[in-house]
């Protein structure tokens, strides 16, 4: 049975299975990221397998919670579960661990802690269980308990009272677009970005590296030792990773390479095959691919998934098979907006637009964004001589590519300085041939 809230201590070592009913392993405790104004909201399961591994599991796998069960979807990253800053394991560090009551009527001793699923999907803590000092003996010898939210109370513990610590700045700086976290990380003193960067979970490393100017990015990357770069690597956008590889020599960039997963490095082996300054160089590969057979329904959900970038989910890319970049033949796209017109059950093959035609991987970057620019375009199909999908451009790729390296630079009164914008798009006008600089190539190294 699924439930909206559970008490995590009823669920150690609760057994977890797959859709299928085949038993994973065991949960082990639940993983909750601190939120400076929010409770703690739930990353994700920390689960013993059956060959005894400690993985993560996100949260967004969780199919259904109930009392004796757990039961996750899709594939389990292996990979052995290594807790970062502001994460927090609620078994192991918040049970037992003393609070004060905001209200000013004591303390006590967190023994439960409940999880609770919002409307929109999102599990968070809710309630928790609270046994308070005993005075006295109160019925049965017993200690009293209450149930506490938790804005009511104030933790007396290290994360609260070392303003300095990297856990704590996680914790205040959750709620940051990924954007202004990057430009308040680097405003800090280089020893105190360099802590907080090896506390941050790797989704969120990832998400912050891609806000970054290029030489800021190898910086931190630097930092990090090879096996920890190349996960954040892994959490990349494929382009944004391809653009960060091929700032590092070839040794070291084929190191990265080989650590990352297979999957993830061979999308970014190909993008490094392509010119900086071409739709192969400026393409993304992980776009919303879907057979003609499929429905309107099926496009949604994809649609829907948290994971799906907003520009990404503006269209959905209609190919044969395979559906993986390079795909089939290309077919067509969908506008979502076009989607929502048709009822659930309309084959995608019905709905297609198939009057824009798609860009070829060496179409040079001044003519993909005026056809962007020409035809209001969020994403545009690249295919290459076989007329296969091998990628998407978005705008903000494009973006990224025309505006000079110091966009984010402002002038004293905190305005972006136009003439810089406008020198930039100038000269990419004004070049009528690429830029002598020979695509990156690797060689596989598994």
């Amino acid at each position: 049975m699924s439930v909206s809230k559970v008490f995590v201590a009823r669920l150690a070592n609760c057994p977890v299975f797959d859709p299928d009913g085949d038993r994973i392993g065991r949960l082990r405790d639940v993983i909750v990221l601190y939120r400076a104004t929010k409770p703690p909201v739930v990353n994700g399961l920390y689960v013993e397998l059956q060959s005894k591994r400690a993985v993560f599991i996100p949260i967004a796998q969780l199919d259904s919670i109930g009392h004796g069960q757990i039961i996750v979807s899709g594939e389990i990253d292996q990979r052995t579960f290594q807790q970062r800053g502001g994460e927090v394991r609620v078994l192991a560090d918040l049970l037992d661990r003393q609070v004060t009551f905001r209200d000013g009527s004591g303390t006590g001793t967190i023994e439960d802690v409940a999880i609770e699923q919002d409307d929109a999907g999102v599990w968070e803590v809710g309630q928790l269980f609270v046994r308070l000092p005993r005075v006295g003996r109160s019925l049965f010898g017993k200690a009293p308990t209450r149930y506490v939210e938790w804005n009511e109370i104030v933790e007396q513990s290290d994360l609260e009272e070392d303003a300095n610590s990297a856990t704590r700045f996680i914790a205040s700086t959750s709620e940051l677009k990924p954007s202004d976290l990057a430009s308040t990380l680097l405003e800090l003193p280089e020893e105190r970005m360099f802590e907080v960067v090896t506390e941050l979970n790797d989704d969120r490393l990832a998400d912050v590296l891609e806000e970054m100017h290029e030489d800021d990015q190898v910086r931190i990357i630097e930092h990090l030792d090879l096996e920890h770069a190349a996960d954040i690597l892994d959490h990349m956008r494929p382009d944004d990773a391809a653009d960060l590889v091929a700032k590092f020599g070839s040794e070291k960039g084929e190191a990265l390479l080989t650590r990352m997963e297979p999957e993830e490095a061979d999308d970014v082996r190909m993008l490094l095959e392509f010119a900086p300054d071409t739709a192969g160089g400026l393409m993304t590969t992980d776009p919303i691919i879907l057979g003609g057979d499929a429905t309107v329904a099926e496009a949604l959900v994809l649609i829907r998934r948290k994971e799906v970038s907003a520009a990404l989910a503006t269209s959905v890319f209609v190919t044969l098979s395979p559906y993986e970049p390079p795909t089939g033949r290309y077919l067509g796209l969908i506008h979502f907006q076009r989607l929502l017109r048709y009822p659930p059950h309309e084959r995608l093959s019905t709905i297609l637009d198939t009057e824009l035609e798609a860009v070829t991987t060496t179409t040079r970057d001044v003519e993909v964004a005026r056809v962007l620019a020409s035809y209001d375009l969020i994403a545009l199909p690249v295919i290459d001589a076989e007329h296969r999908l091998v990628g998407v451009i978005t705008i903000d790729d494009v973006l990224d590519h025309i505006l000079p390296d110091d966009w984010r630079s402002t002038d004293s009164e905190g305005e972006v300085v136009p003439s810089r914008v406008t020198q930039r798009l100038e000269q990419k006008k004004a070049v009528a041939t690429p830029p002598t600089r020979t695509p990156m190539r690797w060689t596989r190294g598994r």
